[in-house]
């Protein structure tokens, strides 16, 4: 009887630590998140308002939103491949993820095996301008003439590195001509300095240029995506320009920690997805340029990351571009 008694109570007590184990394990979330957002300004600080405000709602906790900018997005990213993997660090990553792992030889975190995916959540387009002076008005009457002037056309940058930098490179390369690099402070500064005559082309997104092709001041060649904008029906997709690999896609994403449990991956996708879903935010995003794009299932944006990975390395290799 005393040994069953014992037992009894040996299991009871078993029971009675491992209960409140077992509970936090399976509830989620029970604190607030962290949003980490690497960019302080533009459409990222757009998308983690409203990711922010709207994880919120359907987590039921607060999601503060940490603003760790510089380098390119590697402080940011470097934090959270850092942060314990608990489910309550989430980071925005953006293009510049994929590309800084073949630009900076000394980066401090695996861009694919040190986050797990949770959900695409935004995509903006961009297109190749150039000024109304330059005799072209195709992507491929631009390549011929970089062809019949090998050196002389003048692209515009936001940086050396920067995506629209990649995308000219990438254009150049596609098409055997040889162009110079003119790198500014910003991508916005490069469609400054090409509205005054000072540079003969930039890729931008095309929110940014939509006034101005309007007004005749600079001259639309293509969307750099599989479909044509809306705002700008006229103007082809590289596809249909003939230029299929010329494609860049400005995109945002929410990654974790590497290591977050899968059920808690599914939650945050499953939400994600439904807040970006929703009408209210697609419009908001929509009035700024902003297009909600979100991913089947967490592996699908996994896959987009290593491809862009792939993608880019080869361009960032051929235009030698590399940092400490």
């Amino acid at each position: 009887m005393n040994f069953v008694r014992g037992y009894v109570c040996g299991f009871l007590a078993v029971a009675a630590w491992l209960l409140p184990q077992f509970t936090q394990a399976q509830a989620y979330p029970v604190k607030p998140l962290r949003l980490i957002a690497p960019f302080p300004t533009g459409a990222s600080q757009i998308l983690a308002h409203m990711l922010s405000e709207k994880l919120a709602e359907s987590l039921g906790q607060p999601v503060v939103v940490d603003y760790r900018p510089g380098s390119g997005g590697n402080i940011g990213a470097e934090i959270a491949a850092r942060t314990p993997p608990d489910g309550y660090t989430l980071v925005i990553l953006s293009a510049s993820h994929a590309t800084n792992t073949s630009m900076y030889k000394n980066l401090k975190y695996d861009p694919v095996k040190d986050f797990t995916p949770v959900s695409l959540a935004a995509t903006v387009p961009n297109l190749i301008v150039v000024h109304p002076s330059l005799p072209v008005k195709t992507l491929k009457e631009l390549a011929a003439l970089g062809r019949r002037t090998p050196g002389k056309l003048t692209f515009g940058s936001g940086g050396v590195g920067s995506s629209n930098h990649l995308a000219s490179e990438l254009f150049a390369s596609l098409n055997n001509i040889k162009m110079v690099h003119v790198p500014y402070k910003g991508a916005s500064i490069a469609l400054t300095n090409i509205l005054s005559g000072e540079s003969d082309m930039v890729v931008v997104t095309v929110p940014a240029t939509i006034p101005f092709i309007q007004a005749g001041r600079l001259r639309g060649l293509a969307v750099l995506d599989k479909k044509r904008v809306p705002q700008l029906p006229q103007l082809p997709t590289s596809i249909e320009a003939g230029m299929p690999e010329l494609q860049l896609t400005t995109w945002y994403g929410v990654s974790t920690p590497a290591g977050v449990r899968a059920d808690i991956i599914t939650r945050l996708h499953k939400d994600l997805v439904a807040g970006m879903q929703m009408n209210d935010v697609k419009q908001r995003l929509a009035g700024v340029g902003i297009d909600a794009t979100v991913s089947a299932t967490p592996a699908e944006f996994g896959e987009y990351i290593r491809s862009e990975v792939t993608r880019w390395a080869k361009v960032i290799r051929e235009a030698k571009i590399q940092f400490d």
